[in-house]
């Protein structure tokens, strides 16, 4: 796929201080920060300072492999990205005290989060610009069982604790020539809040007879073994035979776990690569106004090879009304993650690039940050 665009080069490092919890300045340098000083001209290095930022822990591995590839290009600058989970990171938004928030779902309407993240940035509007297809991986343990089919209905009976164990009717339906065991079902979600369980529901309530409206929060009422994470879904599922869970792809590949091929909307049975994740990402509408890219995805796509769980990972940050020394830093850093090579590095990670047409209005967004 190809993208035009030029480099904004920032390079990234550090541990994120969250000492400034709970406060709202948006005045100054966000606790833990250097102000950010402009090099002599010409000088590659230009910028110099700190960027606080936190949230979605399934976009960790990009932000990783980003602060890894930049710090070489320009030392002096450094982000510091605390994993916290999409709904944790939207909060220290608002509160003041990042530049800017990684989220596995844009800013919720429901919850009053736009109007509270506009009045954070105050002389201008917060804006949702996604940087990341993440798909979203029906990670399994169950040795024996070799690509496992699995239909939104089946899956939503599983994590509904309705469907208990592997040798199950709706199981053996969609693998009629699998040898399936009667172990029982150990589901796992995130306990904590997450945009990956956000989209997975809206994936179930989109397809499936998915009974509890799609949130960040994991439904109590669906029972299951809650795990802090991506990273710890992965690992209890990694650590538990008959165990099944949803993980950014990122994380299962990194765990070795199988990936259970998923229906779409046509009934196709669909393994999950970067490439059938983009097909449905390629499909999705925008929502937002001017800046803000808000994005409506189809979980149910009829599109031939396109993977239907997708997550599209969202820089949450002011277009304007970031503290003065933070603009520089912060448009920069984004600036890179939307370039060429930016993106080019997400697909050897387990994620998908945007879409070039998408990827364009994001630039062109990130531009007119000030």
């Amino acid at each position: 796929m190809k993208y035009a665009g030029r480099l904004a080069a920032v390079a990234v490092v550090g541990a994120l201080s969250l000492a400034a919890c709970g406060t709202d300045n948006n005045t100054g340098a966000p606790a833990g920060t250097t102000s950010a000083s402009a090099a002599a001209p010409g000088n590659d290095n230009a910028l110099s300072g700190t960027i606080n930022a936190a949230g979605s822990s399934a976009q960790a591995n990009a932000i990783d492999q980003w602060k890894k590839d930049f710090q070489a290009k320009n030392p002096s600058v450094n982000l510091n990205y605390q994993p916290s989970g999409s709904g944790a990171g939207v909060q220290a938004f608002i509160q003041g005290t990042i530049s800017f928030a990684g989220s596995d779902s844009a800013l919720k309407d429901d919850k009053g989060e736009p109007a509270q993240a506009d009045a954070r940035c105050k002389t201008g509007k917060a804006i949702n610009l996604p940087m990341v297809t993440g798909p979203v991986a029906v990670v399994y343990n169950l040795p024996g069982v070799d690509g496992l089919q699995l239909s939104p209905k089946t899956i939503a009976g599983i994590f509904n604790s309705t469907i208990t164990k592997w040798d199950d009717a709706a199981i053996k339906a969609d693998n009629p020539d699998a040898k399936l065991p009667a172990t029982p079902i150990q589901a796992f979600h995130r306990s904590d809040e997450s945009g990956t369980s956000d989209n997975f529901t809206k994936f179930l309530k989109a397809t499936a007879e998915w009974p509890y409206e799609p949130a960040k929060a994991w439904p109590a009422e669906a029972k299951g073994q809650g795990a802090k994470g991506s990273d710890q879904v992965a690992a209890s599922v990694k650590g538990a035979e008959g165990a099944i869970g949803y993980v950014e792809l990122s994380y299962a590949e990194n765990s070795q776990l199988q990936k259970a091929k998923v229906a779409n909307g046509a009934g196709e049975f669909v393994e999950l690569t970067s490439d059938s994740a983009a097909k449905t990402v390629e499909a999705a509408e925008i929502k937002g106004t001017g800046n803000d890219l808000k994005l409506s995805i189809d979980y149910a796509t009829k599109a031939a090879g396109a993977y239907p769980i997708v997550l599209v990972t969202y820089e949450i940050t002011c277009e304007k009304g970031l503290p003065t020394d933070q603009v520089p830093l912060v448009k920069s850093f984004l600036g890179y993650t939307a370039s060429d090579e930016g993106q080019a590095a997400l697909k050897d990670l387990g994620y998908a690039p945007l879409p070039a047409a998408l990827l364009t209005k994001v630039r062109s967004a990130v531009e007119a940050i000030s």
